[in-house]
């Protein structure tokens, strides 16, 4: 199989309070709305990301635990100071990392975990890693 196009549909029971919250703080460009059913745009047409409002006859609302959607920026420092000056509050402090990133992580109001980080060198224990 070749996936033409791969995306991530979190069922929510924050719909209208997520929409916000990704076109306040990550410019996003509403693809789809029905009122139940939201297809988000994220910079480029491969950054996607479908909600779906909890519905009888459908799955149960997303447990988050433990899920994380990685963004890659340009500039991580930037971001994480737009996003805090915003109020947003990190989960984990930006900082650099050895396999070759710097990021920092907070929460949608869904409890998804959003990792924003920019590329970098890695370190030499993880550059046998790389494919």
């Amino acid at each position: 199989m070749i996936a033409e196009k791969m995306s991530t549909c979190a069922v929510t029971e924050r719909l209208q309070e997520s929409r916000d919250f990704y076109v306040r703080h990550f410019g996003a460009q509403i693809v789809f709305d029905c009122g139940w059913y939201l297809h988000l745009r994220i910079g480029r047409k491969t950054s996607e990301l479908q909600l779906m409002e909890r519905r009888e006859s459908g799955p149960p609302a997303c447990n988050p635990a433990g899920l994380m959607v990685n963004i890659q920026v340009a500039d991580v420092d930037a971001e994480h100071a737009r996003l805090t000056g915003a109020g947003l509050t990190p989960i984990m402090p930006i900082a650099d990392h050895p396999w070759g990133d710097r990021g920092f992580a907070l929460l949608d109001p869904n409890g998804i975990t959003l990792y924003l980080y920019s590329s970098r060198e890695p370190a030499e224990e993880f550059k046998a890693y790389f494919k």
